[in-house]
């Protein structure tokens, strides 16, 4: 971390999210959750693989306690592995924990105890240099104990100092033991960067934690005298000016002044408290008020990362960095969320700010941040690489940390589109006189390329739904102004629209019709993407199409994967099958996705919700089939997932389905009962009954290899019956869903 290899541009540093937090008498482990660990040393090749030196890496304390022998063999061979791979490890020792079962983070003989676990770990591992011995302390502290959200679920401004003092006491007293083994080791320190806003009557409170947030390293830099601001908030709960005298006595200087910052970092104090749904509203003991994302409301003067940083140099003169780069979201935004970032610390370089690097964290992804760690849902967020597989995945974040490190710009129709925080449609908290100061944007797809998404049928139109809210510049196409049989006709378009990437949504979708009209079948659902595929190919652009569930027979009992055998039983499924071969052929790095029974909310037209609708108002009658399983796929869910894959660039064929195992008759039955119809209004019957044209196969459920698996029925019917009854049909609430 020598300036002088700092002199050439931003450093991008990598790491794993290990966030090891004790909720009662259970802990959330990232690093088991994300299976890590079990990866072994493969891992950390792909570290090197995108040209990443420097990594936090995690030697956590519990982890250690929880079994020590076991924790240094993999360690052993882990470290033995980076130093080999000149890549430098950062290493953290407490990550948003509370310590062994043993102690805690409110224990006065805490700091004395992490102190002996540090000098053991620089004992074994003298050559490391670089610590974290506690990550983002003053974060921790309010969460254990102001908020009561993790261990020990104190709430009170008592145990938030002494939990504070501890955390850095014991950063101290760790730097301390290492040096007595490493004289040569470097304190990187970690801390939340945010800025606090609020309306006038709420000023004092954000003042307050405005000063409260420099805590972490005022107190290393020996900075909290009489004479500080934040002095008497100590002494007024509890802490003697003795005490304090030990932080000025002893002083540790951060080698690098780290800041981990979200979107969401910068907070908004509101007092207008009916403006907000009840969850958002807490208090101080004088006032009531929200606290929200400052992003999401209109807010002047927002000033973001860049701003926040060069007030932390004016303050400290120190190293920074940016130590987690990460945004919970779509891939576009991820993308956009780490290049503005990376611009930010070459902007900060080019004023003569010492910006050492920005770290892509949640390398592997992270579970459950959704929930602060405290319900496992398995909500998983994708970060570097996606290991929903059990093998980790590239995503286009990978690709764009090596665009970066070889100064070629892979994704600029992507991020040159501004992300969701910079962009109009971001604002949730807003009052009609605040909607008059919302400035209007510009062209915000000036010089982008867009998408060509061909097929204005529901599908279409759900695709460019996604696009619309994602902030992705596409173009919407029917057969009017491209016939996709037309070799001349697709060329001519393309030409006109130039797109980077097409999306074929079009094609001939009535299966039992397909058996009487061959012709028509074949010439959308074969020829149409045969040609795209081969005019995309040819001129460098991403192609993406839709297969089906239809090309199988239906013989087996278990999930058809990618790599079962093919065998349509009828005209519709043959079509789809020959496309794909088709497709391959032509372009081999097109991405084909099958998929099952489309659950689809925005479309009023399908059969789901015309017998939705009409068991509101009639007394229909309707026979499904109870012997053609199926797995549902919910379209918002799907056509999110597929732009994510396209943007990962991704090829061959995927499929993308949920879970579930249902079958017509079940699926109408439990959407009637959901919504609070009578169910009984619809009535098993097995396919041969209906008289169907075309022949189906009594199970067509697909699961993919991929690991990455669309919503549950049960939230999918649940979110299905509020879109459509209430914002399409302006049904109440309280009508549509029980």
């Amino acid at each position: 971390m020598d300036e002088a290899i700092h002199k050439n541009g931003v450093e991008i540093w990598g790491g794993a999210e290990y966030s090891f937090v004790r909720i009662g008498n259970a802990v959330y482990d990232q690093l088991s959750a994300s299976g890590n660990e079990t990866r072994s040393g493969k891992d950390l090749d792909l570290y090197g693989e995108l040209g990443i030196r420097t990594v936090r890496y995690p030697l956590l304390w519990e982890k250690c306690a929880a079994g020590e022998e076991n924790f240094f063999s993999l360690h052993d061979i882990r470290l033995k592995k980076l130093a080999e791979s000149g890549i430098e490890p950062v290493a953290g020792l407490l990550h948003h924990g509370s310590g062994p079962f043993s102690t805690s983070l409110i224990e006065k003989d805490f700091p004395e105890k992490l102190a002996d676990y540090a000098l053991g770990i620089a004992s074994r591992y003298p050559w490391i240099k670089y610590y974290t011995p506690v990550n983002e302390p003053l974060t921790t502290a309010r969460f254990s104990g102001l908020y009561g959200i993790w261990y020990p679920h104190l709430k009170d401004d008592r145990s938030f100092v002494r939990i504070f003092l501890n955390e850095i006491r014991g950063i101290i007293l760790s730097m301390q033991a290492i040096r007595s083994v490493n004289p040569d080791a470097g304190l990187v320190q970690t801390e939340d960067l945010c800025r606090v806003y609020s309306t006038d009557i709420m000023g004092y409170q954000a003042y307050f934690e405005n000063l409260r947030r420099w805590l972490t390293y005022d107190f290393l830099l020996g900075k909290v005298d009489i004479f500080h601001p934040m002095y008497k908030y100590f002494i007024s709960n509890g802490i003697t000016d003795k005490e304090l005298q030990f932080f000025r006595d002893n002083r540790e200087i951060p080698e690098v002044c780290g800041f981990n910052y979200y979107a969401t970092s910068d907070r908004f104090l509101d007092h207008r408290v009916s403006s907000y749904p009840p969850h958002l509203v807490g208090g101080n003991g004088f006032h009531q008020y929200a606290d929200v994302e400052a992003v999401r409301g209109n807010i002047e003067n927002q000033v973001g990362a860049y701003s926040n940083l060069k007030e932390a140099w004016e303050r400290y003169h120190l190293p920074l960095a940016l130590t987690e780069v990460h945004l919970s979201c779509t891939r576009e935004e991820q993308l956009r969320w780490f290049y503005e970032a990376w611009q930010t610390g070459t902007k900060l370089r080019s004023e003569g700010v010492d910006f050492r690097a920005i770290t892509a964290w949640s390398f592997f992804g992270s579970f459950d941040w959704s929930s602060l760690l405290c319900e496992k849902r398995n909500d998983y967020e994708t970060g570097v690489f996606d290991i929903r597989s059990g093998k980790p995945r590239p995503t286009a974040v990978a690709g764009l940390i090596k665009s970066i490190s070889t100064n070629e710009n892979n994704y600029a129709n992507i991020i040159k589109t501004p992300g969701w925080w910079a962009r109009r449609d971001r604002f949730i908290f807003k009052s009609d006189a605040d909607a008059l100061k919302i400035p209007q944007p510009g062209n915000v797809f000036e010089d982008v390329k867009p998408i060509l998404i061909s097929g204005a049928g529901s599908l279409g139109k759900a695709i460019a739904r996604a696009c619309q809210l994602r902030g992705l510049h596409h173009i919407l196409s029917d057969r009017k102004d491209m016939d996709i049989s037309s070799e001349r006709a697709v060329r001519n378009f393309i030409e006109k629209i130039n797109p980077w990437a097409i999306i074929n949504a079009a094609g001939f979708s009535r299966i039992d019709d397909a058996e009487n009209d061959a012709y028509s079948c074949f010439r959308d659902n074969t020829l149409g993407p045969a040609i795209l595929a081969s005019l995309c190919h040819k001129e460098g652009i991403k192609f993406v199409t839709i297969s089906s569930d239809q090309v199988f027979n239906g013989k087996k009992r278990i999930p058809y994967s990618e790599y079962d055998f093919t065998n349509p039983l009828n005209i519709y499924g043959l079509s789809k099958l020959l496309a794909e071969e088709k497709v391959l052929k032509s372009d081999p790095g097109a991405l084909i996705f099958r998929s099952g029974f489309f659950i689809n909310p925005w479309n009023k037209a399908d059969s789901l919700a015309s017998m939705l609708i009409s068991g509101m108002r009639s007394g229909n009658r309707y026979y499904l089939p109870s012997d053609i399983i199926i797995s549902p796929s919910y379209v918002p869910s799907l056509v999110n997932i597929v732009l994510d894959l396209m943007i990962d660039n991704e090829s061959g064929i995927w499929h993308l389905s949920g879970e579930d195992e249902k079958s017509y008759y079940d699926i109408a039955r439990t959407t009637l009962m959901m919504a609070g119809l009578n169910e009984n209004m619809v009535f098993p019957v097995t396919s041969d009954k209906l008289r169907l044209a075309a022949l189906r196969p009594n199970y067509s459920v697909l699961k993919g290899s991929s690991g990455i698996v669309l919503p549950a029925i049960e939230k999918v019917l649940e979110n299905y019956i509020y879109e459509l009854l209430q914002n399409t049909i302006n049904l109440p609430v309280e009508q549509s869903v029980i």
